[in-house]
């Protein structure tokens, strides 16, 4: 062996250091041992947390990446170890979170033969990563690698696989490595275009009723002080999508709430008056456009995205601004006239003294009968002071735990947003602690998405990750069963829910139990669950017919909200 040469798995391991790895996801299978093998060499610089399946591994890294800000690394085996993590993949994918998957897989020699666990990895990631590319020579590796962690983690990011075949594994290599910084065609920081800022500025400055919708893209770009700047200087009310949560505190003056189908009412309604909307770093998902025929009609629209195919997709624009939010914001900030737009702000007040009335107080306060999802979330989050990394599954318990958390630290809510996963919400949450170990890392879940990756308790097990899982248990299906209730005459199929024993499961792993089922308890119960950083399962029996309100229901306008099963609201009457 040449003394001067490295294998193509250690080239791998040198490479991730280089990038700044210090977590890897992930579970080992026969196509990436050589890659395992020299992991073993490289403990003191890299830690790998071994998870239960790959799914696991691919939505830890989700987590992890969402709660630091960097990219998340999986690597797993070749055939069904590719395979389970094709999920998580497409859910990176539409929540433009930065993952690099290393995908083992049979030599060189063997493709294409069917050979034992086979599979087409490129063929099947190619529409859901931003790029795949297949390693065959171990002198490939240093550039694959450098060349994924710019792709991951530049522009609107999202997730890249790299298919690393057995003889590319065990090859000889350079250990020279160079990060990449440039590829051609690839423009990730694109020049904001001056006349559509100075288009942009002339219609904000014009306005008598601006409206800023902001999303993800404040948080993937680092521009949340930006944003704040921004809205101050133009004296600007604000509405966040889902997935920005926490970009703006949720005590911000000029946050009036989110948007989308189970949002609040005021920033829906509103959206439907402005006279300029401003658009940044979200796309238009039609859980908050509603009916698209009817929305922002009457709206000038600016919208502001790193992804030029996202301008003009959904909503005609006036005004398109390709760049990178922070970028912009700051061209923007600097140029606008400094406002303020009191009374249109106040206007959002009437809103939300009718949701206060209606929907809110009688959820986080019902005083009666069985205890509720949002009287839970409430509970918890002034228990933390608004200052964990809330974590959700999807269905119900995501609705209201991001209707009813506070924030006050930005990357503070990790959730499933465009493909909606169940089952995202444990493995997330894992990954999410081991990224901030000092922070609270609150998971709120329902019973069926919990046994979705119930294995990850093990992960948490071997980890000792602190997780604090909050098990809002209906023993139904709940947002399926919300649909059948309100448009499908109560035809309850297949959504009913018979639990295990979650003491039992808790006690077999190790992990601290308290089972809430009488409002009195739920408070001590919180108490017990915060008060040390060992992991904890607290499950609450909550309300079985929860509706979670309001609600757009599907094909109607923005300002077609249901209050209630029975009551719609009705603005100005």
């Amino acid at each position: 062996m040449d003394n001067n040469k490295i294998t193509g798995s250690e080239a791998l391991l040198r490479a991730f250091i280089a990038e700044g790895v210090d977590t890897i996801f992930g579970y080992p299978g026969g196509a990436i041992l050589n890659a395992y093998d020299k992991l073993a060499g490289y403990g003191d610089k890299i830690r790998h947390i071994l998870v239960r399946h790959e799914q696991g591994a691919i939505h830890a890294a989700q987590g992890y990446s969402r709660a630091s800000g960097k990219t998340g690394v999986v690597i797993v085996t070749s055939g069904p170890g590719a395979t389970n993590v094709i999920t998580g993949v497409t859910d990176a994918m539409m929540d433009s979170t930065p993952v690099v998957v290393i995908t083992g897989q049979v030599a060189s020699s063997t493709l294409g033969t069917d050979a034992f666990q086979e599979t087409d990895v490129l063929g099947l990631t190619t529409a859901i990563t931003k790029w795949n590319y297949q390693i065959r020579r171990a002198e490939d590796v240093a550039w694959a690698v450098s060349r994924a962690f710019f792709i991951a983690s530049t522009g609107r990011p999202g997730p890249v696989v790299l298919d690393f075949t057995r003889d590319a594994q065990m090859g000889l290599t350079s250990p020279d490595y160079q990060r990449c910084d440039f590829i051609r065609s690839y423009i990730p920081d694109p020049e904001p275009s001056e006349t559509a800022i100075d288009e942009a500025v002339r219609l904000i400055d014009g306005a008598e009723r601006p409206f800023v919708v902001y999303g993800h893209g404040i948080l993937l770009s680092h521009a949340e002080k930006e944003l704040e700047a921004f809205l101050d200087k133009g004296g600007i009310p604000a509405g966040t999508t889902m997935l920005g949560l926490s970009a703006l505190p949720s005590d911000s003056k000029h946050l009036k709430g989110m948007l989308g189908m189970h949002g609040n009412i005021a920033p829906n309604v509103k959206t439907n008056e402005c006279d300029v909307l401003i658009a940044v770093g979200m796309r238009f998902d039609d859980r908050v456009t509603g009916k698209i025929s009817t929305y922002a009609k009457q709206a000038k629209i600016i919208h502001i995205d790193i992804d030029a195919s996202e301008l003009g997709k959904v909503v005609p624009v006036t005004v398109g601004i390709h760049g990178d939010a922070r970028r912009v914001l700051r061209a923007l900030t600097e140029k606008i006239t400094r406002k303020e737009h009191t009374a249109w702000a106040e206007s959002f007040s009437r809103c939300r003294e009718i949701e206060d009335e209606k929907v809110i107080r009688p959820e986080i306060h019902p005083g009666q009968g069985c205890i509720s999802m949002g009287e839970v979330v409430h509970a918890v989050s002034e228990a933390t002071g608004g200052n964990a990394i809330v974590v959700t599954d999807v269905g119900q318990n995501q609705l209201i735990a991001t209707r009813y958390s506070s924030f006050r630290q930005t990357r503070s809510l990790i959730t499933s947003g465009g493909l909606g996963t169940m089952g995202f919400g444990l493995p997330a949450a894992i990954g999410a602690k081991i990224a901030e170990p000092d922070r609270q890392v609150c998971l709120f879940v329902g019973d069926g998405g919990l046994q979705m990756t119930i294995q990850e308790l093990g992960t948490i097990m071997q980890e000792q990750a602190g997780v604090k899982i909050i098990l809002l248990n209906n023993s139904w299906l709940g947002n399926v069963r919300q649909w059948q209730e309100m448009f499908f005459e109560k035809i309850y199929s297949q959504t009913r829910m018979f639990n295990p024993d979650y003491s039992k499961i808790a006690e077999g792993y190790g992990i601290g139990y308290r089972l809430v089922e009488k409002r009195e308890d739920l408070r001590a119960a919180i108490g017990e669950m915060l008060s040390d950083d060992k992991p904890f399962l607290m499950e609450v029996r909550v309300l079985e017919e929860l509706l979670v309100m309001p609600m757009i229901p599907p094909g109607k306008s923005i300002n077609e909200i249901m209050l209630n099963g029975k009551e719609w609201f009705e603005y100005g009457k």
